[in-house]
């Protein structure tokens, strides 16, 4: 099934239920008409980094299910499916080769060589420091062959997830085979995991090099367009980065809604979020949580740097058990731009405030994508964060079915699904209709979403201080009729 234009869950295999199965299950059981797509997080053999060091594309894990639970899926839901462009694990039968026959390996060249990379003499520390990287270390590490010989690799994220070469004819290979059986297998998107990444270039910050980054994805969408499947590549950085995949002609993500939106209803004022709504690109997906923690240097540029501080202090002080340790390195927080915690209790687990984001989401430019702990409205898992002491495991419940059943009772959850419903099935949200942003008074906001063909518009009224909002949606038929109003 392609990409249609319907909210999309965003969950773990292993997450609403044990297994692809239970997943299954609880889509049709909770989640009819709720959601239309959904993004599986990498769900192949991985050796870490819960996924996204992946082992081999070409198999399902068995603890999930198999290839047959996926294409059953794929025939009513849109898939997401991810390929981590920048790197594979060091458990893989390519880099197992490698470190097998060294120099004679078929596969020696899909890597990047640390030394061979650096002119005589280099790195400096000023390269080094050059280097745009999300750990305080050079990208780099050592390993030592079958032969006992040594040599370095690049290695950006975790210590398993080893840089792919993607200017080599192997690694070419390698991801266009790679892409045409995932999409043969139900992938109606494919988001480049670690996209900005992928090309390292001499006297560059190695992140998002032009023009060789546009090189790197015309490659990749010459093997996908042809076959009807949307490239969705992910970038963590500046909005103005982003808005060049706009410019040519991609879908991309809308990174910056989540704090752009925390810093709105801590302030209770929607100049900024009124100003950003009003740029922002209509085929894009939009977020406000998703597996990672929620990004700061997404708001740049759109948040001044004190907004951005009063943002993240604001999150310390009303966020629910939400504290500076669990984003650190005590809790092995890799990403220093990023905050770990679910949307629900940054917003003190306020069922008002957690729906009128919600609705914001909903009326933004864009398809709306919804972390699953975020579609049961979760809380932060403490005791899975301390049991592993991992800090973005904060936001990575594992949902029993008894506690589904148990979630999806509560009335922010029911009213969430409603507003969902609505969003899928309603005309206005058209991503070829129009959107008409106002701001009646500092902390008031008022969205219009109108169809192609002008018939059809909706609209979301909110205060953004008091959290009260109403929906309303009027038709060339029909007058204006409220559908929502927000509880006192």
């Amino acid at each position: 099934m392609k990409l249609t234009n319907q909210a999309m869950l965003i969950t773990y295999p292993d997450s609403l239920g044990n297994n692809l199965k239970d997943l299954q299950a609880v889509l049709n059981h909770y989640l009819d008409g709720v959601v239309g797509g959904i993004h599986i997080l990498p769900f192949f053999p991985s050796a870490g980094d819960r996924g996204f060091s992946p082992v081999d594309y070409q198999q399902v894990d068995s603890k999930f299910g198999d290839w047959q639970d996926i294409q059953t899926l794929a025939k009513k839901y849109y898939l997401m499916f991810d390929f981590m462009v920048n790197h594979i694990s060091k458990h893989s039968s390519y880099f197992q080769d490698f470190l097998k026959d060294h120099n004679r390996s078929t596969y020696r060249d899909m890597f990047i060589h640390w030394d061979e990379f650096w002119p005589a003499g280099r790195p400096t520390q000023k390269d080094i420091d050059l280097i745009y990287k999300r750990k305080p270390k050079a990208p780099v590490q050592k390993v030592t062959f079958a032969d006992g010989q040594k040599d370095q690799v690049w290695n950006t994220f975790g210590e398993d997830q080893i840089d792919l070469d993607v200017t080599k004819q192997v690694t070419k290979d390698f991801i266009k085979d790679t892409l045409t059986f995932l999409m043969k297998n139900g992938a109606a998107i494919i988001r480049l995991d670690a996209f900005a990444y992928a090309v390292k270039k001499l006297d560059t910050n190695d992140f998002f090099v032009e023009p060789e980054i546009w090189h790197l994805l015309n490659q990749i969408n010459q093997i996908t367009a042809p076959k009807g499947t949307t490239l969705l590549p992910e970038i963590h950085e500046n909005y103005h980065i982003v808005r060049k995949l706009t410019a040519h002609g991609y879908f991309s993500y809308d990174f910056a809604l989540p704090i752009v939106t925390l810093y709105s209803l801590y302030s209770g004022d929607a100049t900024r979020l009124t100003d950003w709504l009003r740029q922002s690109p209509m085929h894009q997906f939009t977020t406000l949580d998703t597996h990672d923690g929620i990004g700061v240097v997404d708001g740049k540029d759109i948040l001044s740097a004190d907004e951005l501080d009063y943002t993240k202090e604001e999150m310390y002080k009303v966020g629910a058990n939400v504290k500076r340790v669990y984003s650190s390195t005590a809790y092995h927080n890799l990403d220093v731009y990023q905050i770990n915690t679910t949307y629900y209790s940054a917003l003190g687990d306020n069922d008002s405030a957690y729906l009128l984001a919600r609705a914001i989401q909903i009326f933004a430019p864009g398809i709306p994508q919804i972390y699953y702990v975020g579609l049961l409205a979760g809380k932060n898992d403490l005791e899975l964060l301390e049991e592993t002491k991992e800090g973005r495991n904060i936001n990575r419940h594992y949902y029993p079915l008894a506690e589904i059943d148990q979630e999806t009772k509560r009335s922010v959850v029911k009213d969430l699904f409603a507003l969902l419903r609505f969003r899928n099935t309603s005309t206005a949200f058209d991503l070829d209709g129009k959107i008409r942003v106002e701001q009646p008074s500092k902390s008031a906001i008022m969205i219009d979403r109108t169809s192609a063909d002008g018939k059809t518009t909706a609209r979301l009224s909110a205060n953004l201080k008091t959290k009260a909002f109403t929906v309303a949606t009027q038709s060339a038929s029909k007058p204006w009729q409220q559908l929502f109003t927000s509880k006192k």
